[in-house]
C-alpha cells in the first residue's frame, strides 16, 4: 500500500501491517478522527463505502464482491477507531451483519475503550430477527443498538429489547438528527456509517456527514446496482450546495485499488 496523494507526504510503501508494527500506526494516523468538539456540539460522522470503477455500490446485491485486501485492512482500522458502527436494516440483512468480534478489532486502537464497538442499526418497522446473531449474540460491553420508530409494532420492540438497546428516533420516519443525537447521548463521539445508500443519503442531505472514505474497486459492475448514496421515500433528498462540496485529504493505492479519504469542504 502506498500513499499517492498528497505526493509530498509519501516516503515509500506503508509497511506490512501486523500488531505492533509501524504500518498499523501509520494507517491509523492517516484515518485519525479530529479532536473532540470538531464539529462543535455534535459527534464526527464518517462513512466508509466501496464502489466499482463504474460507480456501483454492490455486485450481486452485496458490497463484498468489490473489496480487496487493502480495503479490508482499512475497514478493520476504521471499525477499531470508531465508537459505534451505524448501518441501515437493508445493509444489515444483505451483508449478514454480526457483532464485531475481538479478533476483528485492533487492540492497540481501542485503548481506554471497550474491546469492540457496538453495531447500531436503523429499522423503521423493526423487521429484524430478535434472536439472530446481531441482537442475541452481542457481548455485554457492546450491546447492539436498535433505532426505530413509534410505528414499529410494540411486540417487535419488546422482543428486540430482550437482547438489544432499543431507541425510538421518530414517529413514522427515523430522523437522522435524532439518530446522531441519541448516539451522542450514549457517549459515542466517533460514528462510522457503513451503509446503505439511503442512510448515507439521509445523513448527507441533513448536513450530518463530515467525512467519506471511499474505496474505488478496479471492477466494472454494469447492471442496475445502486450508487453509494441515494435518495428515497424514507427521508433522503438533494444535498444542499453548501454541504455538497468535498475536499480530498489523501489517496492510498494498492493492487489497482484507490482508497480515498474526503472531508466536507467546510471542515477544517
Amino acid at each position: 500500500m502506498r500513499q499517492i496523494f498528497p505526493a509530498e507526504a509519501s516516503d515509500g510503501p506503508i509497511g506490512s501491517v501486523q500488531p505492533g508494527r509501524p504500518g498499523l500506526a501509520e494507517i491509523a494516523r492517516l484515518y485519525a478522527y479530529p479532536p473532540p468538539g470538531s464539529p462543535p456540539g455534535r459527534p464526527w460522522v464518517r462513512a466508509n463505502m466501496v464502489a466499482s470503477a463504474d460507480g456501483a455500490a454492490t455486485v450481486q446485491g452485496r458490497s463484498g464482491g468489490l473489496s480487496g485486501d487493502a480495503d479490508r485492512l482499512v475497514f478493520s482500522v476504521l471499525r477499531s477507531l470508531a465508537d459505534v458502527i451505524l448501518a441501515g436494516a437493508g445493509t444489515v440483512r444483505a451483508e449478514h451483519y454480526r457483532p464485531v468480534r475481538g479478533t476483528e478489532a485492533w487492540a492497540e486502537l481501542r485503548e481506554g475503550r471497550p474491546p469492540t464497538p457496538p453495531i447500531a442499526v436503523l429499522t423503521r418497522l423493526l423487521d429484524l430477527d430478535p434472536d439472530g446473531p446481531l441482537l442475541a449474540g452481542a457481548p455485554r460491553h457492546a450491546r447492539t443498538i436498535v433505532l426505530t420508530t413509534e410505528a414499529a409494532p410494540a411486540d417487535r420492540r419488546a422482543a428486540a429489547a430482550r437482547h438489544a438497546d432499543v431507541i425510538v428516533a421518530g414517529r413514522e420516519l427515523i430522523s437522522p438528527a435524532a439518530v446522531i443525537g441519541a448516539l451522542a447521548d450514549r457517549g459515542h463521539q466517533r460514528i462510522l456509517i457503513e451503509g446503505g445508500p439511503h442512510l448515507l443519503g439521509q445523513m448527507a442531505a441533513g448536513g450530518l456527514l463530515d467525512e467519506l472514505c471511499l474505496t474505488v474497486s478496479p471492477l466494472l459492475a454494469g447492471g442496475r446496482a445502486d450508487r453509494i448514496l441515494a435518495a428515497g421515500a424514507t427521508g433522503g433528498g438533494d444535498i444542499p450546495p453548501a454541504q455538497a462540496g468535498l475536499r480530498l485529504a489523501h489517496v492510498l493505492a494498492d493492487s489497482d485499488y484507490l482508497l480515498c479519504r474526503y472531508l466536507r469542504r467546510d471542515e477544517g
